[in-house]
């Protein structure tokens, strides 16, 4: 796979742009490792990153405190790139389930299209420090609240899930993800809805827990 046919280069700029300590050297390693692990799974080695980015394989960790931070660092890259790709559906207006839906099936379309890169992210150990380093994968359910919330119109409560919930979300949605790119049991707008289904009903009774007022009917438009 050509990697400029699927990396988001504005993304690079961004953390570049963001990050100016970073070396532009460091960048094409980060870039070339995701490229690397989307061809050849998570178990990618160094020689295929080092071919990527062109340097010596020796050269590949100067850039790096280890090889937990380069990973680490792709985790952010491929996370932004999640985001990006999400954060379409956070404009789009309805019921609260529509909104889940919609963010949800374009998480499921990116994995699609990215899926040992998604294997990648969701391989990671569930720790406060690598939940934090997923700020794009978290951040997308942390937005998915936000847009519930502001479709309930209660702006003087606010809904902010605990970690182990974030965590317990994430690792239900990248467990039903992954089941079905391993599997393709169901077709992709069929694990959109039980999915985005799956996590409308936590939103929901987090929402109520905290006393914002449901709409039961609402529910049925998880589409």
């Amino acid at each position: 796979m050509d990697i400029a046919k699927w990396v988001d280069t504005a993304v690079v700029r961004r953390s570049t742009a963001h990050e100016s300590h970073r070396a532009p050297q460091r960048d094409r390693i980060v870039v070339a490792a995701a490229g690397a692990i989307e061809e050849h799974g998570v178990g990618v080695g160094t020689a295929q990153i080092a071919d990527r980015a062109g340097v010596a394989r020796p050269h590949v960790y100067r850039h790096f405190d280890s090889k937990e931070d380069l990973e680490s660092e792709v985790l952010r890259f491929a996370s932004d790139q999640l985001i990006d790709a999400v954060r379409p559906a956070m404009r789009v207006s309805g019921t609260a389930p529509t909104i889940i839906g919609g963010v949800i099936g374009a998480a499921v379309g990116w994995a699609a299209g990215h899926p040992n890169l998604y294997r990648f992210m969701a391989a990671r150990q569930q720790s406060k420090d690598t939940h934090r380093a997923r700020l794009g994968r978290t951040r997308f359910l942390g937005e998915v609240v936000a847009a519930a919330s502001a479709y309930l119109r209660t702006p003087d409560v606010q809904v902010d899930p605990p970690d182990g919930v974030m965590a317990g979300l994430m690792g239900m949605v990248d467990a039903g993800i992954i089941w079905w790119l391993d599997h393709r049991d169901e077709s992709q707008e069929e694990v959109v809805a039980r999915i985005a289904h799956q996590v409308w009903l936590v939103m929901r009774d987090l929402a109520q827990s905290v006393g914002l007022p449901i709409d039961d009917d609402s529910f049925l438009s998880v589409q």
